[in-house]
C-alpha cells in the first residue's frame, strides 16, 4: 500500500513539474515564503510573488502583460488582498484600496508611470 501511495505522489509530482515548465519557484528560508515567477509563452515574466507555507498568496505580487509592461501590483495576506493595489491600463493608473479582502476605495490617476511603488 505504501508503494502505491508513493507511486501516485510521484506521478502527480511529475505531471505538476513538467506541466509548469514556465514557472520558477524556490523556498526563501529567511522569509519562510515560496518565491514564484511565472512566464508568458514568449518568455517574458507574467507574474511574480510569494506564497506562504499553506499555499496561500502572501506578500507582494506584480503582474505583467505579454510585452513586459506592469499591469498590477499589490499585496496579499494569507490569501486575501490587502492595502493599496495599483492597476495600469494604457496611460491611466487606478489605485484600489482593499480592507478585509473587499474594495474600500478606488482612485483614478491619469498619465501614471508604471514605476510606482506600492509601499508609498
Amino acid at each position: 500500500m505504501k508503494k502505491t501511495v508513493l507511486l501516485i505522489v510521484l506521478a502527480f509530482t511529475a505531471v505538476f513539474v513538467y506541466g509548469q515548465d514556465r514557472r520558477e519557484q524556490k523556498f526563501n528560508d529567511k522569509t519562510n515564503l515560496i518565491e514564484v515567477t511565472d512566464y508568458h509563452d514568449n518568455g517574458i515574466v507574467s507574474q511574480e510573488g510569494t506564497f506562504n507555507l499553506k499555499g496561500q498568496l502572501h506578500g507582494e505580487w506584480i503582474n505583467y502583460d505579454a510585452s513586459g509592461n506592469k499591469i498590477s501590483q499589490g499585496s496579499y495576506k494569507n490569501g486575501d488582498k490587502t492595502g493599496k493595489w495599483l492597476f495600469w491600463s494604457n496611460n491611466t493608473m487606478k489605485e484600489v484600496v482593499y480592507s478585509n479582502n473587499e474594495i474600500a476605495s478606488i482612485n483614478g490617476v491619469k498619465n501614471a508611470t508604471r514605476l510606482a511603488d506600492s509601499n508609498k
